[in-house]
């Protein structure tokens, strides 16, 4: 199995916070161009959402800020299928700090965010779930991988 190709971006001024670091809206942009390029490598890409009416829409999602990241920062998304089922898949991004943009993260780099996701596959013109066509789900079972320890944890009480 080859994994999913990284996502890479470059932190903007207009994403920097009154913290001085990227703001949290601009973590969920960044795993949104993820999930993209994950619909694009599934064939759930522009043509297909045009000829079916169909879509991938994301119903719970699970975000981990874990460090700062400044101004200027190379960032890298690896993606992973966790699962898919007739209607359904859940996946994960893991956002990595990188020295130039289209390298790989260091072996030992850790991520600086983190996100879980359950999506469902929409038919829009119904309104309502739809099965995934054949292809697309087999390509969904041809990428999963084994979940990372952090996925499938829940937000801890106080």
């Amino acid at each position: 199995m080859t994994p999913l190709p990284l996502l890479h971006s470059t932190v903007r001024a207009e994403w920097i916070d009154y913290n001085g670091h990227m703001s949290e809206a601009f973590y969920v942009l960044v795993f949104g161009h993820a999930t993209d390029a994950l619909m694009i490598e599934t064939g759930l890409h522009s043509g297909y959402r045009e000829s079916t009416g169909c879509s991938l829409y994301t119903v719970e999602s699970h975000l981990r800020y874990l460090r700062d990241v400044p101004e200027g920062a190379t960032l890298a998304v690896r993606s992973r299928v966790l699962g898919a089922a007739a209607k359904k898949a859940r996946f994960t991004h893991e956002m990595y700090v990188v020295t130039a943009p289209g390298t790989e993260p260091a072996e030992d780099a850790q991520p600086v965010a983190t996100t879980e996701l359950l999506a469902v596959h929409v038919d829009q013109k119904a309104g309502r779930a739809a099965p995934f066509p054949d292809e697309v789900r087999e390509r969904f079972t041809e990428l999963t991988e084994p979940a990372p320890e952090w996925a499938g944890r829940s937000i801890a009480e106080v």
